[in-house]
């Protein structure tokens, strides 16, 4: 009797962390980009170690980088006006056809051995391109998939999940192909795991979604989006911490090859598995979120989890164990998805219909499109003072930025409060109790 308890309570538990699969377009969406983002993770771990193979060149490590993810911090606002506007599902089976695109011309190219150097650049910059437009497009559709509004902070938290298991998958296929077959092979895997999404997001049923009266010029819409999303305070401290983050600590993905070989005195197995630590401790972080029932308590989520990511990647810059620096990037995983999926909740929260694409293009922005600029910045410093220090001070101020995050928090409950209070996620307002809700205010608001 006690064994069929705890299983009914196991099976409970099971039913609330997925109970955004049962809405039939996102478990469509969750199937296809689950195949997806396991060829991307490939393609990702494959392009790193082509370049550092072909050049050995921290700097160019960090040009790619850079030019792969400077487009979003370019074009993301511009994207998000066009999510606003027009039908997401056909902008999304554009871009998602174009990465396909890419990846195949990638394989052909390195199957063939004529791979020069700036066409992986170049080919860096195009997926850069399709990528400034599809994420934003795809984060604010996410948001039609999902029938329940109640369940859209699960759906968040399953995507994550789904990212980070393809990051654990992905680089441990990676790092036994490269080193076994080489890089081609993965970007031609990559190639064909897009089918898998396309196919999805094509057998979606929709609701029609209708269209925003009295456009304005598109300058326009993007002036009135930045101003909605930076004059309230909430939006602009988030957006700004994910900056800082993604700045200062993120460019850590572009200086492993390094510490694989250098450091730890590895190979392509050695950089498969470091990338595979971090996908370990992000998907641990998904599956704490996804077990969360409200939007409650995520501030303070997100100011520990900054916290947390930047000791870990301190922790991992000062480590020459085989043991350790795998365990320093699970942590370091676990909080910068905890930080990234906790704001990404949020802002989907809180945020208007009317203007849901902008934000989630700043957002864009600020998650994707400062890391190229640290990636570059990453890539010069370390060739001066080495990728141990630069990755030290990077987790220093990410170190700084939670703690500042943290200490603001108390201002920033009574702008959000309000907004929770009308979507009925606190309780004893939905109820009519704005009196008693004042009195016992929750101490992890927002």
């Amino acid at each position: 009797m006690g064994a069929s308890a705890q299983m009914e309570k196991v099976g409970t538990r099971l039913r609330l962390m997925l109970r955004a699969l049962n809405s039939r377009n996102y478990r469509l969406f969750f199937a296809g980009q689950s195949v997806s983002l396991v060829g991307t993770w490939m393609q990702q771990v494959a392009m790193s170690w082509l370049v550092y193979r072909l050049t050995g060149s921290a700097l160019l490590l960090g040009v790619v980088g850079f030019v792969s993810q400077i487009p979003t911090f370019l074009l993301a606002p511009v994207a998000g006006v066009l999510a606003d506007r027009w039908k997401r599902r056909p902008l999304l089976l554009a871009t998602q056809t174009l990465a396909m695109v890419q990846a195949a011309v990638l394989a052909v190219f390195v199957l063939t051995g004529t791979t020069p150097v700036w066409l992986i650049v170049a080919l860096s910059a195009l997926l850069g391109v399709v990528n400034a437009f599809d994420i934003p497009i795809r984060q604010s559709f996410v948001v039609e998939l999902v029938e329940k509004k109640e369940d859209l902070g699960n759906a968040i938290a399953l995507n994550s999940s789904m990212v980070n298991g393809a990051r654990l998958i992905g680089p441990s296929i990676a790092g036994v192909l490269v080193a076994t077959l080489g890089e081609g092979i993965c970007f031609l895997i990559n190639a064909a795991s897009y089918l898998a999404v396309i196919i999805a997001i094509a057998a979606m049923r929709l609701k029609p979604v209708p269209q925003r009266p009295g456009r304005k010029h598109i300058l326009h819409e993007l002036r009135e989006g930045f101003g909605y999303a930076f004059d309230f305070k909430p939006i602009r401290y988030i957006l700004m911490l994910l900056g800082l983050v993604s700045l200062m600590g993120m460019p850590y993905v572009v200086l492993m090859p390094i510490f694989a070989k250098e450091v730890l005195h590895g190979g392509a197995h050695t950089f498969g598995f470091l990338m595979a630590s971090v996908g370990i401790g992000a998907f641990g972080s998904t599956l704490y979120l996804a077990s969360r029932t409200s939007v409650l308590g995520l501030g303070r989520v997100i100011a520990v989890a900054a916290c947390v990511f930047g000791f870990g990647i301190a922790g991992f810059a000062l480590s020459s164990s085989l043991v350790l620096s795998p365990l320093f990037l699970a942590l370091a995983g676990f909080g910068a998805m905890a930080q990234v999926a906790s704001s990404n909740t949020i802002l989907q929260t809180i945020v208007d219909d009317d203007k849901r694409g902008r934000v989630m293009s700043f957002f864009t922005m600020s998650f994707m499109g400062a890391t190229p600029i640290g990636s570059l910045m990453a890539g010069a410093v370390a060739n001066r003072i080495g990728a141990q220090n630069t990755l030290l001070i990077g987790g220093a101020a990410c170190l700084l930025g939670g703690a500042l995050f943290g200490r603001e928090l108390r201002n920033l409950r009574p702008l959000v409060r309000p907004i929770y209070a009308r979507l009925g996620i606190i309780p004893e307002v939905a109820a009519g109790m704005q009196a008693a809700a004042d009195l016992t205010c929750p101490p992890e608001d927002p």
